[in-house]
C-alpha cells in the first residue's frame, strides 16, 4: 500500500474518531442535565426563594426563637454543608442557612463576588426573609471571613459572631509543597469542571454521593452535585478572594461584640490524601502557623474565647459537630440571657 494511501486511511479513522468523541461529549453533558433537572425535580429545595436584586436567592430557616443563628458556609459549599449542624441547633433557636450567589439554588449575580458584595447581598436576603435582628452569624473558612465583612457593614444587626476554623486575612506564607499543591490544584479542577460538564463524574457515581451523616440531605445533596454553571460560581469567589482579604483586614476589633472561635486540633495528624504529596515538615510548619493564627482571633474582642475542637480538621462541623452544637447553643443562650 502506497504511503499517501496510509495518511488518507488515518486521517479518515482519525476524523471518525473526533467525531465519536464530540457525540460521546454531547451525549454525557446531554445526560448530566437531564438527571440534574429530574434530582431537582424529585428533590426542590426546602425553605424559600427570596428576590434580591432580581436574582433569587435560597434561604432555608427551621427552629423559633432568637437570636436568630445565621450560617455562612466555606468557599464553593452550600446549604446542605451544614446538615450535621442545623437540626440540632434548631431546637435551641431559628437557624437559617443559605446559598451564595452561583450555588445550589441561589441565581447568579452580576459583579464580583468579594466579601463586601457577599454581605451586602445576605444583608438585603435576610431583609427580605423578615429575619429578627440581630443575628448570630457563624461562618466557617471563607465564611467565617465573609462573616466578620458583614459585622463590619452591618454592626447594629449582629448579636455575636462564631468563626469556624476561619480563614485569616492576613494568611501566613505556604511552605513550599503545600504552595505546589495549590498550584497543581488549578489543573485538577479543570480536569474535574470538564468531567462533570461531560457527564463523566456521573457515570463513576461521583454525584450520588453523600458524605457519612448527612443522610438525611441526600436528596438535596444529590440535586446540588454536578451542576457546571457552580464551577463558574466558584472561580469567581476564588478571584474575588484577593479583594476579600483585603477587606477582612479592615475589620476589628469588635468592640464588647461576643465572638466565639471554634478551631480544628493542630495535634490532628496528616490527613492521608494529602500524606504523599506534602512533606511532614511543611504540614507540621503549615499548622503551626494556622494555629497562631486561629488564636490571634481572641484579639477580635473583649468577650472573644476559643475553644480547640479535639481530633477535628479543617471541617470542625463535619468531624466534631457535636463540639459546634454545644458551643454555639451555650453561646446563643448566653447572649439571650443578658438580653
Amino acid at each position: 500500500m502506497r504511503s499517501g494511501s496510509v495518511w488518507h486511511w488515518a486521517r479518515r479513522i482519525g476524523g471518525c474518531l473526533a467525531v465519536l468523541l464530540v457525540i460521546l461529549g454531547a451525549a454525557g453533558a446531554a445526560w448530566n442535565t437531564i438527571a440534574n433537572r429530574s434530582a431537582r425535580k424529585a428533590f426542590p429545595p426546602p425553605g424559600q426563594l427570596y428576590n434580591v436584586d432580581g436574582h433569587a436567592m435560597h434561604l432555608y430557616c427551621t427552629g423559633q426563637g432568637s437570636p436568630v443563628v445565621v450560617l455562612e458556609a466555606g468557599h464553593g459549599e452550600n446549604f446542605t454543608v451544614w446538615g450535621k449542624v442545623q437540626p440540632t441547633l434548631s431546637r435551641a433557636t431559628r437557624t437559617c442557612s443559605y446559598d451564595r450567589a452561583g450555588f445550589g439554588w441561589s441565581d447568579a449575580q452580576p459583579g464580583p463576588r468579594d466579601a463586601d458584595h457577599i454581605a451586602d447581598q445576605l444583608h438585603a436576603l435576610l431583609a427580605k426573609a423578615g429575619i429578627d435582628k440581630p443575628v448570630v452569624l457563624v461562618g466557617h473558612s471563607a465564611g467565617g471571613l465573609y462573616a466578620r465583612v458583614y459585622a463590619t457593614r452591618f454592626r447594629d444587626d449582629v448579636a455575636g459572631l462564631v468563626l469556624i476554623d476561619a480563614t485569616s486575612p492576613s494568611p501566613l506564607p505556604k511552605p513550599a509543597s503545600l504552595a505546589a499543591l495549590d498550584q497543581h490544584g488549578d489543573f485538577e479542577f479543570v480536569v474535574v469542571k470538564a468531567m462533570v460538564w461531560l457527564g463523566i463524574a456521573r457515570a463513576g457515581g461521583q454525584c450520588d454521593a453523600v458524605p457519612a451523616g448527612l443522610e438525611t440531605y441526600a436528596g438535596w445533596i444529590k440535586a446540588n452535585a454536578c451542576i457546571p454553571s457552580q464551577f463558574n460560581a466558584y472561580e469567581q469567589e476564588d478571584r474575588g478572594l484577593a479583594h476579600a482579604l483585603a477587606q477582612g483586614a479592615r475589620t476589628g476589633p469588635f468592640g464588647d461584640l461576643p465572638v466565639l472561635i471554634l478551631s480544628q486540633d493542630p495535634q490532628k495528624p496528616i490527613p492521608p490524601f494529602l500524606a504523599k504529596r506534602v512533606s511532614a515538615d511543611d504540614w507540621r510548619s503549615w499548622v503551626s502557623g494556622h494555629d497562631r493564627e486561629q488564636e490571634a482571633y481572641v484579639k477580635l474582642s473583649t468577650r472573644a474565647r476559643r475553644v480547640i475542637a479535639g481530633g477535628s480538621g479543617h471541617y470542625v462541623h463535619y468531624d466534631r459537630p457535636d463540639i459546634v452544637n454545644q458551643e454555639v447553643t451555650s453561646f446563643v443562650q448566653s447572649i439571650r440571657t443578658e438580653r
